[in-house]
């Protein structure tokens, strides 16, 4: 018995050692819903830069990272409160990689970090919105504003030589803030809107919408909805109806997954997600070769960066807790110090250990400004051959 009692408190010990010399990082991502073809990929890319720093054995004097996942579903804002609370509250994570969606970001910034102080970098929540929550310094995103994606959109169409478009939107933060900024632009570009017509995720049957936006009119349909959802929907409709057979796809609609189920039937329809064409970006796509997606993919990059400016961030201020290190995520993503990209975070916690500075540069060329906002570079992308195909940068 006393055999057995001797092993159990070595058990015991062990384990919280393990406990003590361990920093968990959530995942907080849509694992299901519809952006879960997009969120796969997203995850594994933040999960490999958690890898990297934890294998370097240079983190905060030799501690171990691991993620640990929660499902936002993107669009259940009670499931991703509740997914975000388990994290913080049951598994103990000291920052939060995500949300992937605007909704749920803005529930789980509101209702979780915020009340418990705990530093949140979305890859991918892109509503202008976000800008303005008073977040206590706690909120940043690798990703850019829609405010800017709607800039962009707007210029790619012009420069394509249309002029008058439908628009349809998600009926949620994401959709109406990047309908609301698009409309503000292409309109004041001297565009004409026909139409802007909302939509709801999880229909069977689209058929109305789409005849509501034929009615309208317009030389193209702007789809600002979900590739896995809603706007795969709309598209389906559009193209059994011949209501529409040219798209504009902004960031939710570009993937695989909707190449995959139109090909061809879209051929040169277009649209814009961000993206940048730096080094960074390059040596991203080399460090996932073999690691079971790539690293080229919509919000990859975008996902790398949150996790590693969240232990840059760590490692720079010396501490796990986010009171301490939230005011080093800006530090550690901006000018001056040594460029650093995908690949190199054991070199960034090197330098920074020594008392050193970082300018991380990551896969996006990433650079905060105002309140932590990326200040974005975006792809323009087109399905030829019945693929998306990158055409330039902006």
């Amino acid at each position: 018995m006393k055999k057995l009692t001797l092993t159990v408190a070595l058990l015991v010990t062990a384990a919280h050692a393990w406990a003590a010399d361990t920093v968990k990082i959530g995942m907080l991502q849509g694992f299901t819903g519809p952006t879960e073809s997009l969120v796969a990929p997203m995850a594994l890319g933040g999960e490999l830069a958690i890898k990297e720093v934890s294998d370097s054995g240079l983190f905060l004097g030799g501690k171990k990272v691991v993620s640990v996942r929660g499902d936002s579903t993107c669009i259940d804002a009670a499931a991703a409160t509740a997914a975000a609370t388990r994290l913080v509250t049951s598994d103990g994570v000291s920052a939060i990689n995500g949300a992937t969606c605007s909704g749920a970001t803005t529930a789980v910034l509101n209702n979780v970090a915020v009340p418990n102080g705990i530093v949140m970098i979305s890859p991918s929540a892109t509503s202008p919105a976000l800008s303005t929550i008073p977040d206590d310094g706690l909120f940043f995103r690798t990703a850019p504003s829609d405010a800017r994606q709607g800039q962009v959109l707007s210029d790619v169409i012009r420069s394509r030589g249309y002029d008058t478009v439908a628009v349809t939107y998600t009926n949620n933060d994401y959709g109406k803030g990047l309908a609301d900024s698009f409309k503000d632009a292409f309109t004041a570009a001297g565009g004409k809107i026909t139409i802007v017509a909302a939509h709801e995720d999880g229909k069977g049957d689209y058929s109305a919408e789409v005849g509501a936006l034929a009615a309208g009119g317009g030389q193209l349909l702007v789809v600002a909805g979900y590739l896995d959802q809603g706007g795969k929907g709309i598209i389906r409709a559009a193209l059994d109806t011949g209501a529409f057979d040219k798209f504009v796809l902004p960031d939710g609609m570009v993937g695989d997954s909707l190449a995959q189920a139109f090909g061809t039937q879209i051929e040169g329809s277009f649209g814009t997600v961000p993206g940048t064409d730096s080094p960074g970006a390059k040596m991203m796509a080399d460090i996932s070769k073999g690691k079971g997606f790539n690293g080229t993919d919509p919000y990859v990059p975008e996902c790398y960066d949150a996790s590693a400016l969240i232990l840059l961030a760590m490692q720079s201020a010396g501490s796990t807790d986010s009171a301490k290190f939230k005011n080093d995520v800006m530090k550690v993503a901006n000018a001056p110090g040594e460029k650093i990209y995908p690949g190199e975070l054991g070199k960034a916690l090197k330098i920074l250990a020594d008392g050193g500075e970082i300018d991380y540069d990551g896969g996006t060329a990433v650079t905060l400004v105002g309140s932590g906002e990326s200040a974005g570079s975006y792809r323009e992308v087109e399905i030829k051959g019945g693929k998306f195909t990158t055409v330039k940068y902006h």
